[in-house]
């Protein structure tokens, strides 16, 4: 189990009506991280029990007998998912395998499932495990995931009654509108400022007296994603790291990058050639996005290819006063001309 792991799920997925609490939901996201972009088919996925009884939390050791009585509740919880006018009922898991003696437990998702998280080309969402992992709210999670789907778009009107349905959260006290609002909208807006490398603001939205729809706000969490910068070697000592750690290494720093060009929408394959190109200088490659990331450019990853090179970019030096003497105006670049030029393309 790999807290760096990334989750992956069509959008479809994540605003499926479904109800699971916080235990069940970190052992189907821990699960869904260890499933592989490549993978043709899911595969029995294999936990230490150790890791397992960490992921959920029980510290006293005779609660391991909990273990066959969690998965065995989960095994029994249907999430619909929306096809157009068809409803899709079905299970998460399909099977859990305890084996007698070697400390581990075998786990695998429905096979119905497949659609929704292998071979996904669109319409789906990429996160870090550990984002989700450090939420103690049950909704917090769910909430996370329906931001994270939108944080493209920055921002997501959503009617509450529709909400309500998403998180299985439409009866009780729940249809009072100010409980909903503080025990999942408010305490999920804590949660992920705190602990996600999202944040939100909400506006509601009434019909006549009536809140009916809520209007969010999605922004980058700049802190947590200046915190993984941080915290990744720059650059990476390839020579004094195991196999383990430089594939843990690598994986934060493509992260780190995807998230850090968010508005540019570029994929994990972009992000590591960005990687490459830059000999693995976190540091460089937020500087040169920075300074490029306003300007218009028709191939932006190509233009950071070529920037982050080491001694390739030439950091613009802070103006100082002008004086009669020394007194010019700036010059105004073409950046799409210089990226071509650069890129070879003008050739």
């Amino acid at each position: 189990m790999n807290e760096n792991y990334l989750v992956t799920k069509a959008n479809t997925l994540i605003t499926s009506n479904y109800d699971l609490s916080l235990e069940e939901q970190r052992i189907i996201l821990t699960l869904a991280s260890t499933v592989q972009p490549t993978d043709e088919d899911f595969k029995p996925y294999k936990f230490s029990i150790k890791d397992f009884i960490h992921l959920l939390g029980i510290e006293d050791k005779r609660k391991y007998t909990k273990i066959p009585k969690i998965t065995k509740e989960l095994m029994q919880k249907v999430l619909e998912i929306k096809q157009g006018d068809d409803i899709l009922q079905v299970a998460w898991l399909s099977s859990a395998h305890y084996r007698k003696g070697t400390g581990t437990i075998e786990l695998e998702f429905s096979p119905k499932l497949k659609p929704f998280m292998l071979g996904l080309k669109e319409f789906y969402t990429s996160y870090r495990l550990k984002n989700v992992l450090e939420l103690k709210g049950k909704y917090s999670i769910r909430m996370y995931e329906i931001l994270k789907s939108n944080e493209f778009k920055k921002s997501a009107e959503i009617e509450v009654d529709e909400l309500r349905k998403i998180l299985k959260a439409d009866t009780g006290s729940y249809l009072v509108y100010q409980n909903f609002k503080n025990r999942i909208i408010v305490q999920a807006q804590r949660e992920l400022q705190d602990k996600t490398d999202i944040s939100f603001d909400f506006d509601e939205i009434k019909t006549g007296k009536k809140v009916t729809s809520i209007k969010f706000y999605i922004n980058s969490n700049k802190n947590k994603i200046n915190e993984a910068i941080n915290l990744i070697p720059q650059p990476l000592n390839e020579e004094n790291l195991s196999s383990e750690e430089k594939s843990e290494g690598l994986e934060e720093a493509i992260n780190t990058i995807v998230s850090m060009m968010k508005d540019k929408n570029i994929t994990p394959s972009e992000a590591l050639k960005i990687y490459n190109s830059s000999e693995g200088d976190i540091n460089q490659i937020n500087k040169v996005y920075n300074h490029f990331k306003n300007k218009e450019a028709e191939n932006f990853v190509g233009l950071m290819l070529s920037q982050v090179k080491p001694g390739a970019f030439n950091e613009p030096k802070v103006n100082s006063k002008t004086t009669n003497f020394h007194n010019f105006e700036e010059r105004n670049y073409d950046y799409k001309d210089l990226e071509n030029k650069l890129l070879g393309w003008d050739e």
